[in-house]
């Protein structure tokens, strides 16, 4: 006979079970991209680039939550629904744009991956990067998808590599809350550029299209009671918010663990997330290294097929084809669908044998994903306020005010980029 198990563990299994989109979002969302932007932002500005990271929490809970329920209660991909609301043409602007700067993102990260693989055990970079970029494909393609998304849930462990890098530190705390409330900086071109970066790699464009199509994977099929749409709404809240939340700590400690380290240590100019790792060895030990390196891995190979899922889900949806990770080749279904994930991963890794830089490929992937988040977060925003698309599920007044108050503060620096650019 086998003894029933305690009940608080049972909650917590009960808790467990009901993160997925969110969790696997948020954690995406701290890329090797990300690490090196929040790391050149700790670099640069040392504890005054930590406010980015406490505004974006609430602002991206609400426009992930956006996302999350047009995808729910409609049962559709974004694309989907604005092909449906919007001239064809504004949908292949925003899709194309999503992409290539999905791809550049791609790019960014298998190089990071390889790399940082590098660093730790020596060897090519490029043969790295070649083997994880074909990994994240195959798996990708050819793993059933209730498997695959179990694999992603346990990789975002991996990021608590950066909360154990701060733990080894010894923080001025009253000096980071100082920071946080009252930044000293300096409006000019540079510090845009930088807010606009950290934005950008923060609500990010492909991180709306995931979840919502997550949502829509994971919607089992029939008839729901009104009672189990409230429910799931709840459920996509929860997600939505430990998933959001838990992103936001990782960036806040990798701004914070390199504030502390390098910027007071006077290295100021960190380009990539493998960069940043071997910098911290002189200053924060090998420990700190080992950990950064590792991390660095870990998220890429989850940022890698979210980044070409997405791209995939938007182009499937503003064509028109169904697409879906639970359709499986062996059928000869998803074809197109597939076709994109592909051309995404094998075009990054290609872009990893080019003369760019990968300070270039991150700029110009943030500036797009800042630029182009602003006009998608408007549409999704009118979307999910209009009765014909959301029925009796328009969102709340609560979270559409947060949702126009994240529009407009994304588009607030890209502006004051504009005007502040050097010709």
């Amino acid at each position: 006979m086998t003894a029933a198990k305690p009940e608080s563990l049972d909650r917590v299994q009960r808790g467990l079970r009901q993160l997925g989109p969110g969790l696997i979002t948020g954690a995406a969302d701290d890329d090797p991209s990300g690490i090196a932007t929040y790391s050149q932002a700790g670099a640069q500005y040392g504890l005054n680039m930590l406010w980015t990271v406490v505004l974006a929490l609430p602002l991206m809970v609400a426009i992930q939550m956006v996302s999350a329920r047009i995808g729910y209660v409609t049962g559709r991909g974004l694309s989907e629904n604005m092909r449906d609301a919007y001239p064809r043409w504004v949908v292949h602007v925003c899709v194309g744009l999503l992409v290539m700067a999905n791809t550049l993102n791609l790019s960014a990260d298998i190089a990071a991956m390889g790399e940082a693989l590098r660093l730790l055990v020596g060897g090519s970079a490029h043969i790295y990067a070649v083997t994880f970029g074909l990994l994240c494909l195959v798996l990708q393609v050819f793993l059933p998808y209730e498997r695959y998304v179990r694999w992603l849930k346990w990789l975002t462990l991996s990021l608590f590599a950066y909360v154990a890098v701060v733990l080894t530190l010894h923080i001025d705390w009253l000096a980071v809350a100082r920071a946080v409330v009252w930044p000293q900086l300096s409006m000019d071109h540079q510090v845009f550029l930088t807010v606009v970066a950290v934005l950008g790699t923060t609500i990010s464009p492909y991180l709306f299209f995931w979840q919502a199509s997550q949502e829509v994977e994971d919607k089992k099929p029939g008839v729901h009671s009104a009672e189990e749409v409230r429910f799931h709404l709840r459920r996509i809240r929860t997600d939505t918010v430990i998933g959001m939340g838990f992103s936001e700590v990782v960036a806040f400690c990798i701004i914070l663990g390199t504030a502390a380290t390098l910027y007071a240590a006077g290295v100021r100019d960190v380009e990539t997330a493998a960069q940043a790792a071997e910098a911290l060895r002189p200053v924060a030990g090998d420990f700190a290294f080992l950990v950064f390196g590792l991390g660095i891995i870990g998220t890429g190979m989850l940022a890698v097929p979210v980044l070409a899922g997405s791209a995939a889900y938007a182009v499937a949806g503003a064509a028109g084809w169904h697409g879906s990770l639970s359709q499986t080749l062996r059928r000869g279904e998803g074809r197109g669908f597939y076709s994109v994930i592909a051309a995404s991963t094998v075009g990054g890794v290609i872009l990893c044998f080019t003369p760019t830089t990968a300070i270039e490929e991150l700029f110009w992937s943030a500036v797009i994903n800042g630029v182009v988040a602003v006009p998608i977060m408007a549409v999704l925003m009118r979307l999910a306020s209009r009765p014909d698309v959301m029925g009796e599920h328009v969102i709340g007044r609560r979270v559409r005010w947060l949702g126009w108050l994240a529009t407009v503060c994304m588009a607030l620096p890209v502006i004051g980029l504009a005007l502040t650019w050097k010709s």
